[in-house]
């Protein structure tokens, strides 16, 4: 199976390197990667291309947001499979593409496979804030408000070019969109990985804290567009992320 990952990315020369790096370090041989930049004006686009060799698509140019650099490189994967690895982010370990490659192949049915994932302080510490652990899935839980952490998510692309890609009317939360649209409204079929599939560190724009009460008022204008009860269900989604936060900190 071919994987296809794409990385976005915006003035990110602090975190670009470890992110294509935890990409090509993969153990899994058929790889295509993209990235997409949307025209950085700091060191980004250098270091994106100090590695042109190892990258199978890269364009830097001015965009509209995240989820319309994240289409454009949706219309280029040829991949059967397709996923993300976000310009702040690591996957967990080199063997994780592998991983996600052989639940694939021992659960032929699948649309898609999620796994694990964490919250890193973006710094040289990086402590733990907070834990994703997805879990079985069922459709019971994404009316409660659960969704599979989205960089962990991998779709074939015939399910991706069936259901549609980002919506561009939801500008900080549209990957809640199309998880609901593909999980809530269309019920793929999806099976879990149980294992860290990304390491994610806090600061970028969906993980900002000044950015909580944007994405927080579109979770709820997502969720209403799909028919649920919007006010319940970003509620509980927000108590399962408090509790993901507690149990962390009470560790440490």
């Amino acid at each position: 199976m071919r994987v296809s990952i794409i990385t976005i990315c915006y003035n990110r020369e602090a975190t670009i390197a470890k992110a294509i790096e935890s990409v090509l370090m993969q153990d899994y041989p058929t790889i295509e990667y993209i990235v997409i930049d949307g025209n950085s004006s700091d060191g980004t686009t250098a270091i994106i291309q100090s590695y042109a060799d190892k990258i199978s698509h890269f364009i830097s140019e001015p965009d509209k947001g995240m989820y319309d650099a994240l289409n454009k490189g949706l219309r280029l994967a040829t991949g059967d499979i397709i996923g993300l690895m976000h310009s702040d982010d690591e996957f967990y370990g080199p063997t994780v593409v592998s991983q996600l490659v052989a639940t694939f192949q021992n659960n032929p049915a699948t649309d898609g496979v999620y796994g694990d994932g964490i919250y890193v302080s973006n710094d040289a510490e990086e402590r733990i804030i907070r834990d994703r652990i997805g879990g079985n899935y069922s459709i019971e839980k994404v009316k409660l408000g659960w969704l599979p952490l989205h960089p962990t998510v991998y779709l074939k692309k015939n399910i991706i070019e069936k259901y549609g890609n980002y919506n561009l009317d939801f500008k900080i939360a549209s990957d809640t969109e199309l998880l609901l649209r593909y999980l809530f409204k269309h019920q793929i079929k999806m099976t879990y990985l149980n294992s860290y599939v990304v390491k994610m560190r806090m600061g970028g724009l969906s993980t900002s804290f000044k950015r909580t009460w944007e994405v927080l008022q579109e979770d709820y204008y997502i969720y209403k567009y799909h028919g649920l009860n919007a006010l319940k269900v970003v509620f509980l989604k927000k108590i399962i992320a408090l509790k993901q936060y507690l149990k962390i900190k009470n560790k440490n």
